[in-house]
């Protein structure tokens, strides 16, 4: 029995513009705004064009699913043993295949050009905004991530930094570092053109590359060599690790938007399977690479691990601060716009500007309060990527084309996906979550320490004083 056909994809007017293709909202930055971006490809991302080649996408594909994940899939190998390495290749395998039914889906209708649009066929105005909504929460928390992982390297680099403001507040470590970086980041947010921002996150596959060299130099070279011995299966850690695998590979949201971008979109497929494959190869040496260096006590970040001083750690370390720096604005840009046709802004710059500004004094505050990257990650990748990677492709895919349409085996095979994707979805969630309040209140305690210490000192040395004063 069909689970439904194609729903009707003539939603009703006036839509929210929330509920807008996120596709939309980077083409309201670049409509005819700026003639030095008229052959902006990067900055236009314009399925319209249709004028990309194979290797420019394949180029754009590497890109999108090479980002911050590479540092923390150690990590993620740490925490599920070694056989979780076939859950990585498990993940790769399944997100390629639910890009092919985005790419299906595609074909349903000549008027998909995004992934909230896809959401529209399937479930009209509720499936656009269902869609978008993840997509938006996703691209939030990332932006967290980014400063949380400036903010955890640069305290690697300058150990022991702080900050008084006039004595009422000090700000030291990893909090000063993410309040730095966010007064950097922030003109940036403001940009209408988003070209410039492009090209040099387009410097991310490269960027991935030479982190896995890197760390393979460290241990080589720098003599920290292979001494981590790991387990082989840590059942307790494993939602973590499935869900900081799928986050490695939540780069779907874009999918439709290259797809579109191609000249020849009927290779779409071959590129895709492409970029999963190298991806995934580059996934598994850091992995394997950062595990047999460290073992268990890998941090959440590889880098944070790397000796000091060596120059392999710094230009690892300066490596991975430019790709977030540089990919921040456009992870807020999209959540920023959406807001901004909300509440009706259109071109006022001030308004634009003062929401982009809270926007980001907003993730700045979660990323002090919440300043666990591989939790927050992990997170993201159970709950949002998953969403977007595995469950919202399937369900799409049945509803749009209905199972009648589909054979025994492909229906069983799309079904088996959105049940274990629910189980890692949940289970995940769960786990993250319960790892979040466990490290925040250890964080809480340190600093309570940190701080009585600190009193105690100050005690002393009031009282040494009045010795002093006494003693005269």
């Amino acid at each position: 029995m069909a689970i439904g056909g194609a729903a009707p994809h003539d939603s009703p007017g006036g839509l929210p513009d929330f509920e807008k293709p996120l596709l939309h909202a980077h083409g309201g930055l670049q409509a005819g705004k700026d003639p030095a971006a008229a052959h902006d490809h990067e900055a236009q991302c314009s399925p319209e064009a249709g004028g990309a080649t194979s290797l420019r996408t394949c180029f754009n594909g590497l890109n999108a699913l090479s980002g911050v994940g590479l540092l923390s899939i150690p990590y993620a190998l740490a925490e599920g043993g070694w056989l979780s390495l076939v859950l990585l290749l498990l993940v790769a395998i399944v997100c390629c295949y639910t890009g092919q039914l985005l790419r299906t889906c595609m074909g349903a209708s000549p008027d998909v050009r995004g992934y909230p649009d896809i959401g529209a066929l399937a479930f009209g105005a509720k499936g656009r905004f269902a869609v978008s909504a993840f997509m938006y929460a996703e691209l939030y928390l990332v932006a967290i991530g980014f400063l949380i992982l400036e903010g955890d390297n640069l305290d690697k680099l300058f150990p022991g930094t702080s900050l008084s403001l006039g004595g009422v507040l000090v700000l030291s470590g990893k909090h000063l570092f993410i309040v730095l970086v966010s007064i950097f980041i922030l003109p940036t947010t403001w940009l209408r053109n988003l070209g410039v921002l492009a090209y040099v996150s387009a410097s991310g596959v490269l960027a991935s590359v030479v982190l896995v060299f890197c760390v393979l130099w460290a241990a080589v070279v720098d003599g920290v060599g292979f001494q981590g011995k790991g387990t082989m299966l840590n059942v307790s850690g494993l939602p973590t690790a499935l869900g900081l695998y799928t986050f490695c590979y939540c780069g779907h949201a874009i999918f439709p938007t290259l797809c579109n971008s191609m000249k020849e979109k009927d290779k779409f497929s071959k590129v895709l399977v492409i970029c999963f494959v190298a991806c995934t190869l580059n996934y598994g040496s850091m992995a394997i690479l950062g595990y047999l260096m460290y073992g268990d006590d890998v941090e959440s970040q590889v880098t944070l691990n790397l000796p000091e001083g060596k120059l392999s750690s710094k230009l690892a370390i300066y490596t991975a601060l430019i790709n977030p720096f540089s990919k921040y604005a456009l992870m807020v840009t999209p959540v920023a716009t959406a807001v901004e046709e909300k509440l009706l802004a259109g071109n006022k710059r001030s308004l634009n500007m003062l929401i982009r500004t809270f926007i980001v004094i907003s993730t700045v505050i979660v990323a002090l309060t919440v300043p666990f990257f591989g939790h927050l990650m992990a997170l993201v990748g159970s709950l949002l990527s998953v969403m977007a990677s595995m469950l919202l492709p399937c369900i799409c895919y049945l509803k749009i084309f209905g199972t009648a349409r589909c054979s025994r085996a492909e229906v069983a095979l799309i079904v088996m996906i959105i049940v274990l994707g629910s189980l890692v979805a949940a289970s995940g969630t769960y786990s993250s979550l319960q790892k979040i309040i466990h490290a925040m209140q250890n964080f809480q305690q340190r600093v309570c320490t940190e701080q009585q210490l600190r009193s105690v000192v100050l005690s002393w040395q009031v009282v040494d004083e009045a010795g002093i004063v006494q003693n005269r």
